[in-house]
């Protein structure tokens, strides 16, 4: 099986070309990703915990889903096809925003995205992708915050990053909490 292709980009979100997955992570090289953010409609928000054998990050939490759009997919469509093959359900997202950020792991390995945030909303259990996801939970954004504070380490790199911007947009604009 072909290695995942990630679409590299300028600040500008501008394609300037491809790299495999890893090659991209080992180099730090700057591309497209995107974090999804599910919410319950009493305004918890889904979090997965990833599968125990991932190659960085194994059994930290994050969030609903997130990976890398393929050349030729519009972010929410890269959106639904991911939280289908990890969470195994879809539902409508819409694009927050976008940011660039870097995280580098333990394991020497870098992400350097720029990533775009989007929301959805379902009010079911997932039916996880063990391949992918240890486990799930639904969490406030309140909740969530007081327990990255309390337990940094529970979660993923970028995951911490993200959610600050997630939960001042939020807080910011309560009506984009409706996916």
């Amino acid at each position: 099986m072909k290695e995942e292709q990630v679409i590299l980009v300028n600040e500008k979100d501008e394609e300037i070309g491809t790299m495999a997955k890893m090659e991209a992570h080992e180099k730090a090289v700057l591309h497209r990703a995107f974090s999804v953010f599910v919410m319950n409609d009493k305004g918890e928000t889904m979090l997965q915990q990833r599968a125990g054998h991932k190659y960085h990050s194994p059994l930290l939490w994050t969030n609903t889903c997130c990976s890398h759009q393929r050349v030729g997919e519009s972010n929410i469509a890269a959106g639904k096809r991911r939280l289908e093959e990890e969470m195994g359900f879809v539902t409508d997202l819409k694009e927050l925003f976008s940011f660039t950020y870097k995280a580098p792991f333990d394991n020497g390995l870098t992400e350097h995205e720029l990533d775009h945030v989007m929301i959805g909303s379902y009010n079911d259990a997932p039916k996880i992708n063990l391949d992918e996801v240890a486990d799930w939970k639904w969490m406030t954004p309140q909740a969530v915050k007081t327990d990255i504070e309390s337990n940094p380490d529970s979660y993923t790199a970028w995951f911490k990053i993200i959610f600050e911007k997630f939960y001042t947009h939020i807080a910011q604009n309560p009506a984009s909490n409706e996916g």
